[in-house]
């Protein structure tokens, strides 16, 4: 069946065609680079990027973490998160 996602989206923009998923982080100290994210945010994130693609088929939608200790914003490309999405294979898993 179909993934269970259960989270809370910190904040939510729906504009136009876009629709922006931006969820707070506090990591001290944050990630230098995109690639460095914790895989569990992405997956966190790909999630609500599916879901919300599935609520706004006809949107954009665009994730970015905000890292507190900064502050500084940082936007996850849609290649990155979708390799992170719900039923794909993680690294290392059989």
């Amino acid at each position: 069946g179909a993934p269970v996602v259960s989270g809370q989206v910190d904040r939510l923009v729906v504009d136009g065609a876009d629709v922006w998923i931006v969820d707070y982080k506090s990591d001290r100290p944050p990630p230098s680079t995109v690639e460095e994210t914790p895989p569990i945010y992405l997956r966190q994130m790909a999630a609500y990027r599916a879901l919300l693609a599935r609520l706004f088929p006809e949107k954009t939608i665009s994730c970015a973490l905000l890292w507190t200790d900064g502050p500084r914003l940082m936007r996850l490309d849609g290649g990155l998160l979708d390799a992170h999405a719900p039923g794909r294979p993680r690294a290392g898993s059989a």
